[in-house]
Order: structure tokens, then sequence, then C-alpha cells
């Protein structure tokens, strides 16, 4: 019989590499896309008439459009203003304004005042800049994925063979498919199909396995942990399918009384100490 709270206490603070803080190959891509038109734009800069100017370089290249919004961190092609005029919908992929409303745009945005004033010097490196904050906000994502990879080191590692022992990413319509078995009795109360991490398939169980890694506490895993709970009780009574959460991470300290609920009924709850301990091998093969 396993104790919660020394359960708890053997969670990990992080489990992020190298790579997990900043991707910078993906940076350099997404600068290098739009490298030629920052490279002209870079003309603007200290320019003692910026306006005329960009109205002019925008005349014989007007695809410098395409650069603008990252300028304000924003990837969007599409940027919304409003003012006493009305709203106004700016498109830089497919222009839609003359010269002198872009014009308009940059001066009150604050882009001329930032290139006329030289407060930058190198539109291509003051957007790898910008790209380096904007991918700041992937990282939640990459947390997700860095937990995927590293359950699948741990299931390869039981000597399971992709495709033939565990599946990445099934949706209960998949799993019913393919093994001819009935799972109807999962709710559906978010309107959406439910889709598992992994699927182990061995000859008298299925494993439908959950991952995650919460470094920081939020409403989210309260949330998680009380539809992973009647996942649990919705499929106690199944002799044919287990459902099974992997999870880890200091952030479920802030949610340890919902976390400890979905403990209580889940036999097969648990975390990356115990996958270093074999539990993959032990308990699921």
């Amino acid at each position: 019989m396993r104790d919660f709270n020394t359960w708890l206490q053997s969670f990990k603070e992080v489990i992020a590499g190298y790579k997990y803080y900043t991707a910078f190959e993906k940076i350099y891509r997404n600068v290098d896309g739009i490298k030629v038109q920052l490279c002209l734009m870079n003309s603007l800069i200290g320019s003692h008439d910026i306006e005329k100017d960009f109205q002019e370089l925008y005349a014989q290249y007007p695809e410098i459009l395409r650069c603008i919004p990252i300028l304000l961190a924003k990837r969007e092609s599409e940027i919304l203003i409003y003012d006493t005029a009305g709203e106004h919908r700016f498109n830089f992929k497919k222009p839609n304004y003359t010269a002198a409303q872009y014009t308009v745009f940059m001066r009150e945005t604050g882009l001329f005042e930032l290139m006329g004033r030289k407060h930058i010097t190198n539109l291509v490196d003051y957007v790898t800049g910008v790209e380096t904050g904007l991918d700041s906000n992937a990282r939640k994502n990459r947390g997700g994925d860095t937990m995927e990879d590293l359950v699948e080191t741990y299931i390869q590692k039981a000597g399971l063979i992709k495709g033939r022992d565990y599946f990445k990413e099934m949706y209960i319509h998949d799993i019913q498919d393919r093994w001819h078995i009935d799972l109807s009795c999962i709710s559906n109360e978010g309107g959406t199909e439910k889709r598992f991490d992994f699927v182990i398939k061995r000859p008298q169980m299925i494993y439908g396995i959950e991952t995650n890694f919460y470094t920081s506490s939020g409403s989210k895993l309260n949330e998680t942990a009380r539809s992973y709970k009647t996942l649990a009780l919705e499929t106690k009574d199944l002799d044919y399918f287990r459902f099974v959460w992997i999870t880890d991470g200091k952030g479920w300290l802030s949610a340890k009384n919902n976390l400890k609920e979905t403990f209580d009924v889940l036999p097969d709850l648990y975390n990356l100490s115990e996958l270093d301990a074999g539990i993959i091998s032990s308990k699921l093969i």
C-alpha cells in the first residue's frame, strides 16, 4: 500500500533538458523567412525623412509589409486597430490599405520612432530577440512534449515496440475499431472525443495512458485531477481495459487534495520515480 504523502514528496522539480528553454533552431527559421524584408527595412534606420523613405521603399518593395507584425511581437498577418475614425483591419500579407495609411500605422505604433531615432541598429538582430521572447510562451507545450518523450523512453526500455506493442495518440474510436472492444462507458462531457497519449496492447489487457508534468500551480491541475478521477471510475469495472495516469512535477503540491482523490481511486497512477523503479515492466507487461 502506497502512502500518498510519501509518493507526492518524490515528485521532481523539473524535467527540462538543454533544449527546453529556447528553441533557437525554430527562431532562426522564422527570422530567415523574412530576412530579406528586414534587410530592406534596415535602410530606414536613422532616416531623416522616414515617412517619405518608407513610402518610396514600399512602392518598390511592397513585400516589406510582411515583416511589420513581428516588429510589434505579433505573428498574425492581420492587426486590428480602433481609433476615432473607427475600426481598421490592416493586412500585412495581402495589402488592403494605401501606402499613406500604412505610414500612419507605422507612425502611430511607434515603429518609425524605433527606427528613425536609432533605438535599434539592425532589424534582423531585433527580430531575433523578439522571436526569442515569443518562444518562451511555447515552453508549456514543450513541457508536455518532454514528458511524453520521457515516458516513451521508459516504455521502450521495457522492451515494447512502437506500432506493435504500443501506439501514440489514439482516440477512443481507434481503440474500439482496432481491437473490437467497447469503451462507450467513457463520458464525453467536454464535447470532444478522448485521446490517449499512449496505448499499450498486451494479450489480456489494453492500457490507455495519459501523461503530464506540472512545474507550477494553476486551475488546470484541479480540472485534470477531477477529469481523470471520473475516467478512473468509469473504467474500473472493465476487464479488458485499464486507465493509466503518469504525472509528476512540484506544481501538484498546490493541488494535492484533488490529486489525492484520484490517487485513492486509480491504482495505476504513477510518477517518474516509479518509472525509474521499473513500474512499466512490473505492472503493465
